[in-house]
């Protein structure tokens, strides 16, 4: 029977778990605070070690670090409410074995034991400590948090996909600052924005003389990130000469500039991205299919911001305090309408829309406080197509969950006032406007119902 201690200060967590891993058939110990652990390791020692990260007395790393450098056989699994990307970072960087994120589900909990208990941490020790400005709560997030912080502290080739504006250049350069690479340079090339006849010259340079326009000698993209990470964005625009040659590079490490007839040796790591489908390139013949499993190595899906809608209300809050600043205006309120709307709109343009509109109501915002007629017009005048599906429950959870983050008071209200909207306007559309009809289906009466319709503004 493997032993399996479990250490947090919340009482209900450990009752919790002890009676889940016990009735899996784990012989389980629990402790309130790594120093009880400390202690306890100096008697005997466990198959794995579940710990959170916040209590009283040592950290959850702390506690860690010390037994990756006293126990290095222990695997340890982080439990964490904070689920951010440095959460992510110090997790896997300090030699954990997982990092789960809380709340979370008992019998993913448990199948994680299981796996850690079949091998051992794959890294120890964490070499940098950087800060992010990557956002999110939301599970798919979640998700790529965790893909960055496994590859902290490698050298893997890197595919982003992701629609634009989703963050994938931030990402590549989160895996850049958390690799060793993180002092060397990190150069990065948007492919869609090169004229098909310059690509070639742009990623490796030309010789003088090479080509028309070629006065002087150019160091390309390679050469410029020797050491450090070159970062691709669009590499499906890429033309298809240019993918053999990035091909030979990347399996030879060599290259010759345009123009050129000596062999430059270069030591890059390639983060490429994409908003197409790379697979639906190969099979149209325009994407190479060796190029596509060279850089494929591992993949990171980049969520749309219609995806993880409770990521709004941090986002839009970090982003109106960062506009308000940099052009020294009060930082803007927003009314609980316009924290509706922004909840509800779908952000075709992704966090890059969500950042522009940010930046947009520190600047044009005539007061300190927002109201629905100071936001840009595309997003005040959106109606988001109401649908019925088995996950609404999901969706609107979601939605208040955004609402109530950005808010500290009358969530009831808000939420109530914008149901009342769609079930009127539902109401009104099956009885044709017939005020009275509609008033018996809602069962209200008719003046209250006019007035409803009047405060709405419908």
């Amino acid at each position: 029977m493997h032993k399996v201690w479990v250490a947090d200060d919340d009482n209900a967590i450990r009752i919790i778990l002890d009676e889940s891993l016990s009735s899996s058939g784990f012989d389980v110990k629990t402790f309130s605070t790594g120093d009880d652990v400390v202690t306890q390791l100096k008697i005997e020692e466990p198959d794995l070690i579940l710990t959170d990260v916040q209590m009283p007395g040592m950290l959850g790393y702390d506690l860690l670090k010390h037994i990756n450098d006293n126990h290095e056989n222990i695997p340890v699994i982080i439990m964490t409410a904070f689920t951010d990307m440095q959460a992510a970072i110090d997790s896997y960087g300090g030699g954990a074995f997982e990092y789960i994120p809380k709340p979370f589900d008992l019998d993913e909990a448990t199948q994680i034991i299981n796996r850690a208990l079949e091998k051992k941490p794959a890294t120890k020790g964490l070499k940098t400590k950087p800060t992010t400005d990557i956002i999110g709560e939301s599970a798919s997030m979640q998700n790529v948090f965790r893909a960055i912080g496994k590859l902290s502290n490698t050298n893997a080739t890197v595919l982003v996909q992701g629609e634009s504006g989703t963050g994938k250049e931030l990402i590549a350069k989160s895996l850049h600052k958390n690799s060793p690479r993180n002092d060397m340079p990190f150069i990065a090339l948007n492919m869609a924005d090169i004229p098909k006849e310059l690509v070639e010259s742009e990623l490796f340079g030309h010789e003088k003389g090479a080509f028309t326009g070629a006065v002087d000698k150019r160091i390309g993209r390679f050469e410029q990130a020797n050491g450090g990470t070159l970062f691709l964005d669009e590499i499906g625009d890429m033309p298809l000469d240019s993918q053999t040659r990035l091909l030979r590079v990347l399996s030879n490490k060599e290259f010759y500039r345009v123009g050129g007839d000596k062999p430059i040796k270069v030591d890059v790591r390639i983060i490429a991205a994409t908003h197409q489908n790379l697979n639906n390139l190969v099979s149209q013949k325009s994407f190479r299919e060796d190029l596509f499993y060279r850089l494929n190595v591992i993949k990171i899906d980049v969520p749309p911001l219609r995806d993880r809608k409770e990521d709004i209300g941090a986002l839009t809050k970090y982003f109106l305090k960062n506009h308000s600043d940099s052009l020294d205006e009060e930082l803007r309120v927003l009314s609980p309408e316009v924290v509706g709307i922004i909840a509800g709109y779908d952000w075709p343009g992704n966090v890059r829309q969500l950042e522009n509109t940010c930046y947009w109501l520190a600047l044009m915002t005539p007061t300190q406080n927002v109201k629905v007629q100071d936001l840009p017009s595309e997003i005040k005048d959106y109606e988001a197509e109401e649908t019925v599906s088995d996950s609404w429950e999901e969706s609107f959870n979601s939605w208040v969950k955004n609402i109530a983050s950005s808010v500290d008071k009358d969530l009831m209200g808000i939420t109530n006032k914008k149901l009342d909207k769609i079930i009127i306007r539902a109401a009104l559309e099956k009885t044709n406007g017939r005020k009275n009809e509609a008033a018996i289906l809602l069962g209200l009466g008719r003046n209250t119902l006019t007035k409803k319709i009047k405060d709405l503004g419908i």
